[in-house]
């Protein structure tokens, strides 16, 4: 039953990513992609910086952002995670943590400006979401009591029977949260928050491929080093020390917040009371030249980079494993796969679009590097975890594709489909490089100060997300998978 479970779904799941790969554009359009990859690449030998005291003040500002954005998302997830069970929270977290943090930065910079309030939002907000919903979930799972204790004081109930089972896992999850809010805080620099993002972009427009090495090196170090500085002994320092930090956290105007909320997102023929054929205009004007693009083209980028996704990590896992690789090799590709998962996939994005220009390639290569890299070391993980016979085949080909392939699958393909709203949300906000995605259009409505377009653009990426986080939902019930992705990543698999 479970073979042909995986079957139906990975012969579905195929035959889509190839339709997605036969309309995706993937033109190379950069004059010359091979000599401009060498200059780049071959600048890791000559790294430097011009102003490293710049560069001091972008690294302090970005983990400053991170830690104040992940302190203020705990308390506002830990609240809202004890109200999860209202179906209006679940639905209004799961509209607020569709829209990437991206475009929430592009929303406050409307209203707060260029500084610090804009930046911790535009984390905090999404990140509380996600926070509510994976905290319920882990709180939940973790309930030792059952229901033996129902009636009590809730709030009694929740302190001390939930948390106190859950509390390893709560840290070790917010723990991978803020690695994750590192690489948010960063990419907030290409929208002109001082993080490394910012200084990372300059140099790449301005062909400073040493220092745009120097930046990532030191980024790799930051997210490699999180256990040794970010722990219980510091936590409470480094909040104290990233208030007093970041001492810019003006920008606050109830005369902007509420022009935004009564005025510019208001469609603009119900503003001006132009009439009801007009409005249906309007939509209908937005509706087919750029919500039906866009839409297409973030559903063909997503499915093509799903598909790439799920051919690396089926290529990749084995170099995890001991029981395909010698430790060497081991060892030199969880060192890949560490760089690649650390790099955040608009980075990675930036980098492509730089060398082959602006296209579907360069999303689709950053989104496969990024994603597969993520699942080829939780699937190598439970590889060196599995058991095999004694009569097993020593033959590493037959192993692979008899023995650990089929035992391995259904989670496989449960952690892949729990990657595919977060690789739509990615396909959404690449579009800011320039890819005719969903986050095309709202860039260019942003730019044109068009905010109510701006505004009904994001609506339609909040509802195709939370459809395809849904579709994804039933179909890991469907295929029936033992393990949860999330609990995997914040247990270090």
């Amino acid at each position: 039953m479970f073979a042909s479970k995986n079957f139906r779904v990975s012969f579905i799941f195929v035959a889509i990513g190839l339709i997605s790969f036969y309309f995706a554009d993937l033109e190379i359009t950069t004059i010359d992609a091979t000599s401009l990859s060498q200059d780049f690449f071959l600048s890791i030998f000559s790294m430097e910086f011009n102003d490293y005291s710049v560069l001091l003040k972008a690294f302090l500002t970005t983990i400053s952002i991170a830690v104040l954005a992940i302190f203020f998302s705990c308390i506002f997830g830990a609240i809202l995670s004890l109200f999860f069970g209202s179906l209006v929270v679940r639905i209004s977290l799961a509209f607020t943590r569709a829209i990437h943090e991206l475009f929430w930065a592009l929303i406050f910079l409307q209203i707060f400006g260029l500084n610090t309030l804009t930046a911790l939002l535009a984390i905090v907000i999404p990140y509380s979401a996600t926070l509510a919903k994976v905290y319920a979930e882990i709180l939940q799972e973790n309930d030792s009591f059952g229901d033996t204790l129902r009636g009590r004081d809730k709030l009694s109930y929740f302190i001390y029977t939930k948390i106190p089972g859950a509390l390893p896992h709560l840290i070790s999850y917010t723990r991978y949260r803020f690695e994750c809010a590192l690489r948010s805080t960063a990419i907030l620099g290409f929208v002109g928050i001082t993080t490394l993002g910012y200084y990372l972009s300059s140099s790449f427009m301005q062909g400073f491929y040493h220092e745009v090495w120097l930046i990532l090196i030191l980024f790799y170090i930051l997210i490699a080093s999180i256990k040794q500085w970010f722990n219980k002994y510091t936590f409470a320092p480094l909040v104290i020390a990233s208030f007093l930090y970041l001492d810019d956290f003006s920008g606050f105007n109830f005369a902007n917040l509420k022009r935004f909320f009564t005025e510019d997102i208001i469609p603009h023929p119900i503003k001006n009371d132009l009439g009801l054929q007009s409005t249906l205009s309007w939509f209908e004007n937005i509706f087919a030249n750029e919500i039906l693009p866009g839409a297409t083209n973030t559903l063909v980028l997503t499915q093509l980079s799903l598909l790439l996704t799920a051919l690396l990590t089926l290529v990749l896992f084995p170099l995890v494993s001991s029981k395909f690789s010698s430790k060497p090799t081991k060892i030199s590709a969880h060192v890949f796969l560490v760089v690649l998962r650390s790099t955040p996939e608009y980075i990675l994005a930036y980098i492509f679009l730089q060398l082959f220009g602006p296209s579907m390639l360069p999303a689709a290569l950053a989104l496969m590097l990024h994603n597969g890299s993520i699942i080829s070391h939780l699937i190598g993980h439970d590889t060196d975890a599995m058991k095999l016979r004694i009569d097993t085949t020593k033959r590493k080909t037959e192993l692979y594709f008899y023995e650990v392939l089929p035992r391995v699958y259904s989670q496989f393909l449960a952690f892949l489909f729990y990657r595919w709203e977060i690789i739509m949300r990615e396909s959404a906000i690449l579009g800011v490089l320039g890819i005719t995605t969903l986050g095309f259009y709202i860039d260019s409505a942003i730019e044109d100060f068009r905010l109510d377009k701006m505004f009904l653009l994001l609506i339609v990426t909040a509802l195709l997300n939370i459809l395809v986080d849904v579709i994804s939902k039933k179909t890991r019930e469907y295929l029936r998978a033992t393990k949860n992705i999330s609990t995997c990543q914040y247990e270090g698999k």
